[in-house]
């Protein structure tokens, strides 16, 4: 093997990882680490830095070829208990909260849905998780599809009033996500939840309903040409 592609799957099988734990593990999706080993993309600092740091790949070895593939052994039941991706802080893990996934779960407890996949954006701030954006509350700031990334509120009183949360309402016994601007309510005990799309109504809800709260500290607006 003397491309770089081809050194970076020797690794992936050495360490006898699944291109899918190896993608997570770099912060990219399957597709791009198969593109990679095959040569039809190269290799980023970054990743070769993950490489470097988190699997103590030796550099010249995967650059060159030379010398030994690993400066020292990799603790593979260490790096699980870490987790992929968090080497790095802003390697944010997407979810997909489609077929009955709550948020209120994601939340309380992040290792009850798998991550379809990684997002890094260089100098973000420290980021829980991402999700994907439904419904157009808050178009034209966000639209249906677009990402959000959130990082977990405790408690209801660090609310910073007028920003942006992600939050699960209890509505009927159901758990109702959505994206909205907290605003302070004239009534005791309820928060008012404003939209950014002036076609929906603002609406004051009892704290008591929130199940699950989240600060947004970034978006990615999804365009598709069609």
């Amino acid at each position: 093997m003397d491309t770089v592609g081809g050194r970076l799957r020797m690794i992936r099988k050495e360490l006898n990882l699944t291109q899918e734990a190896l993608a997570q593990r770099l912060g990219i999706g399957k597709s791009a680490l198969s593109m990679i080993e095959t040569g039809r993309a190269s290799l980023s600092e970054r990743n070769k830095n993950i490489l470097i740091n988190d699997l103590n790949v030796n550099p010249q070895w995967i650059q060159e070829g030379k010398g030994n593939m690993f400066d020292a052994p990799v603790d593979m039941e260490a790096l699980r208990r870490k987790g992929p991706g968090r080497s790095n802080a802003n390697n944010v893990p997407l979810y997909n909260l489609d077929g009955g996934s709550g948020l209120a779960a994601l939340l309380s407890d992040p290792a009850s849905l798998k991550p379809v996949d990684y997002i890094h954006i260089p100098n973000l701030p420290k980021c829980d998780g991402a999700v994907y954006v439904v419904g157009d509350g808050m178009y034209p700031l966000l639209k249906s599809g677009d990402i959000v990334m959130y990082k977990k509120v405790a408690d209801t009183g660090d609310i910073f009033w007028g920003d942006m949360y992600l939050l699960a309402v209890d509505i009927g016994g159901e758990e109702y996500i959505t994206v909205k601007f907290i605003h302070k309510s004239e009534r005791e005990g309820y928060v008012k939840l404003v939209s950014q799309n002036p076609l929906h109504a603002e609406k004051d809800i009892e704290i008591s309903k929130i199940r699950a709260l989240a600060f947004v500290k970034a978006s990615i607006r999804m365009n598709s040409i069609r």
